[in-house]
């Protein structure tokens, strides 16, 4: 529980500080540790509970992934990187929510008063039109700043 709610404070941080060395590549990596971290631990679980923890590890796998993805664009400069390290990064963070919320949302405060379907669709239905706004208007992700 303590990294994921690492990956939820570093992860809105990352989002929410400038673009530039400092804040947002520091709350990143924690970010990114975090949701290893996350990760494994789940892996451990599922290994103990398979049938009842298997959804959870998919979900932490792709979460995984889509920042490693993100992460990875950043560090090798791939072509078009920003568009991909904002994709992956992004929806790395809303799939970890996502699994945060089947996971917890049943014993949280307004969300226990909603059905579980709104736990699987709801991070995304916040989340993917900020993506899209993210995708359209940061300067890096419309080509319009200097490279690299």
């Amino acid at each position: 529980m303590l990294f994921a709610l690492t990956c939820v404070l570093s992860g809105a941080a990352a989002m929410l500080s400038p673009k530039r060395p400092g804040r947002h590549p520091t709350f990143g990596a924690v970010y990114f540790w975090s949701l290893t971290g996350v990760a494994l631990t789940t892996c451990a679980l599922a290994a103990a509970r398979w049938s009842e923890d298997y959804a959870l590890f998919l979900i932490a796998a792709l979460s995984f992934a889509l920042a490693l993805l993100g992460r990875q664009a950043r560090r090798r400069q791939w072509r078009g990187w920003a568009r991909w390290h904002i994709s992956g990064m992004g929806a790395s963070y809303i799939v970890m929510l996502t699994a945060f919320y089947v996971d917890n949302g049943k014993n949280l405060p307004i969300w226990r008063d909603l059905t579980p379907l709104a736990y699987w669709l709801a991070p995304s239905m916040v989340g993917l039109p900020i993506l899209s706004v993210a995708l359209l208007r940061h300067p890096l992700a419309r080509g319009s700043a200097a490279p690299r």
